[in-house]
């Protein structure tokens, strides 16, 4: 049988057919699959489109709201400052804060955030964390003081970090150059360890707060009460509009009035430029201070930003201590500034009379000790008056060697020192009055006679403070009444009085009159038709022998006191100026001058403006009582 012929191509045909069915075969599970999940996908959107329209319209709405509309704050500014005079001593201006807000915050964006703003991550980390527990329309205050940069970052990152906002603020605006920065303190943003403290247990974190001064004394009083705004955004989180109905308005803090005068001020400033040291004015009637200076000084301004690590490095490694406010935290031996208050104790305390004689050959043995008096030639016969006018060492040394340790204790602990003053500023110190009580608590050992030599010239283990002595002078000059020294002008006034013999303190007075006026050691505080009294201490800050050892050098030269007041019958004022290792007392002196210069000027001036002010009232009284036209009028 003969077979067909056959195409060349059918044999490859019969081949391929085989995998042709098996291609089909394996591909009707995978549309199966993909059939089966695009039913289940769309069963999905279904179900989800049930929930959203049918189950629970209003509760996605009102996401929607929530992410339509959101809380702006609005930021309290802080209460202006005011001198006595009413006369604005920090004010605000007008700055951006950067605000976090919760309602949206996402943490992977915390680092990126810190990254370009230059925020610490974990500082940034733990303030959210701590806002976990609280409602979510309340903002994070993440940085004040914006910089351009940081401006310029917000801006360009907007699509990526919807929490980011930026809002207006009233920043503060301190003096310039550190003027009144010890008194006036700074404000910044409240840190993770002050609120863990009970003082600050209130705030919360990203508050901004008093960190030093009159702005952390009164920071209640100053810090207002921020409003908040509900704003409509779009997709992007920008402002669209503002809903008027729930707008909730700051309230700013109020202003506070301090005892300060800013002319004093101004000059006591100037007088201490380029020394290290610490001015204290007050008024002796009241316990109101009138100035207040200590340097080195820093610039508030910068903290009122935003201050950089390497600004802030640079002044707390500065071994001047800029930050400490020496009016009320350098506790210093006085030297011979206790004189007064030496010849004060000795006469009430029935030690000697005004008429108590010492011969001084230029010192005098003690306890087998030769005690050199700083007149190596002598002061001759020295009774009460002389030995104040000429500081004669030798006549204390004598009357503190008579009275004994116990008694000096006590009449300097009558007039403040070893106490602080309860001067309305944060952190004060207190000065030392060594006793054998205190040698033995603090010491572990006897009091030595000795030792009371030194303490009767104001040496030895004895320190008070600039404001502690402002107080004790001024309490002597006022007759036996001491009043608290205070910034704050509302502040109470409790004074406490000591009977005191008015003979005595007139012997005291005449003495600081004679230190001034009568060719005494401060006859450089004198001013013309002016009854100065005062007294210069040089008090040493290491001994001799150490010094002579080290071979000298500026740090341990002696500090220089000089505390003055006037006039000598009705006191006004009284200054306490400290010059660090300003060598000699008589070197304060003319700071002391210039401030007591400057508030006797002012009242004049004030006095012969209130004298033509009436004389211009009385001179338009007669007109009118006469009917004569006055100036400008006609018949």
């Amino acid at each position: 049988m003969t077979l067909p012929p056959t195409d060349p191509n059918s044999a490859n045909l019969s081949s391929e057919r085989p995998h042709l069915h098996d291609d089909t075969r394996f591909a009707a599970p995978k549309i199966a699959i993909f059939q089966y999940a695009t039913v289940i996908l769309f069963l999905f959107l279904i179900s989800g489109f049930w929930r959203l329209q049918v189950e629970n319209p209003d509760r996605y709405k009102e996401r929607a709201e929530q992410n339509r509309f959101k809380s702006m704050p609005i930021l309290a500014p802080r209460g202006r400052i005011l001198d006595r005079d009413g006369r604005v001593i920090v004010d605000n201006h007008a700055s951006f804060t950067l605000i976090l807000t919760r309602e949206n915050l996402k943490e992977e964006h915390l680092k990126p955030i810190a990254e370009g703003l230059d925020l610490d991550l974990g500082d940034l980390q733990e303030i959210v964390r701590r806002y976990r527990t609280r409602p979510k329309y309340e903002f994070i205050r993440l940085k004040e003081e914006m910089t351009p940069a940081d401006l310029a970052f917000v801006d360009s990152h907007r699509d990526f970090f919807p929490e980011l906002e930026i809002t207006e603020a009233q920043h503060r605006l301190y003096p310039q150059n550190g003027a009144m920065a010890h008194v006036l303190g700074y404000t910044g943003g409240i840190s993770l360890q002050e609120l863990d403290t009970p003082d600050f247990a209130k705030y919360k974190p990203g508050d901004v707060i008093g960190k030093f001064g009159v702005e952390r004394q009164y920071n209640d009083t100053l810090m207002g009460i921020d409003g908040q705004r509900q704003v409509e955004v779009d997709s992007r989180g920008q402002i669209r509009a503002e809903d008027k109905a729930t707008l909730k308005p700051s309230v700013p803090g109020k202003d506070l009035q301090l005892t300060i005068d800013l002319d004093l001020q101004m000059v006591a400033e100037l007088a201490m430029d380029g020394r290290n040291g610490a001015v204290v004015a007050l008024d002796p009637r009241t316990g109101e201070v009138l100035a207040m200076v200590s340097r080195p000084t820093f610039d508030p301004n910068k903290f009122a930003a935003h201050i950089s690590a390497r600004d802030l490095k640079e002044l707390n490694d500065n071994p001047d201590k800029p930050f400490f406010n020496r009016a009320i935290q350098a506790a210093q031996a006085p030297g011979s500034t206790f004189k007064p208050i030496m010849a004060l104790a000795a006469l009430q305390s029935g030690t000697i009379d005004e008429n108590f004689t010492v011969h001084c050959p230029g010192g005098a043995n003690f306890y087998g000790r030769y005690y050199r008096c700083h007149l190596k030639t002598g002061h001759g016969a020295v009774a009460l008056h002389k030995g104040i006018v000429q500081s004669c060492d030798t006549y204390f040394y004598t009357i503190g060697n008579k009275m004994g340790i116990d008694d000096i204790a006590q009449y300097a602990d009558m007039v403040g020192y070893g106490h602080t003053t309860g001067i309305d500023l944060p952190h004060e110190a207190q000065g030392v009055v060594p006793s054998p009580g205190w040698a033995i608590h603090t010491q572990g050992r006897k009091w030595y006679a000795g030792e009371t030599i030194s303490v009767s010239i104001g040496q030895g283990a004895l320190t008070v403070t600039p404001i502690e002595m402002a107080r004790a002078v001024a309490g002597i000059a006022m007759g036996g009444v001491w009043h608290r020294p205070r910034v704050g002008k509302e502040q109470p006034d409790n004074p406490t009085e000591w009977p005191l013999n008015p003979q005595f303190v007139k012997d005291v007075v005449d003495g600081m009159y004679g230190v001034v006026n009568e060719g005494g050691t401060g006859g450089r505080a004198w001013l013309p038709n002016i009854e100065v009294c005062g007294k210069t201490g040089t008090a040493q800050v290491a001994s001799a022998e150490y010094v002579k050892a080290k071979g000298g050098g500026h740090e341990l030269k002696d500090n220089a006191w000089f505390v003055g007041f006037a006039p000598r019958s009705a006191p006004e004022i009284l200054v306490v100026a400290l010059f660090e290792h300003g060598a000699e007392g008589p070197l304060a002196a003319p700071i002391v001058r210039d401030v007591l210069t400057a508030y006797f000027d002012k009242k004049t001036r004030i006095e012969t403006l209130r004298q033509q002010a009436a004389a211009v009232a009385a001179g338009e009284a007669a007109v009118r009582t006469l009917g004569l036209p006055g100036p400008g009028r006609s018949n």
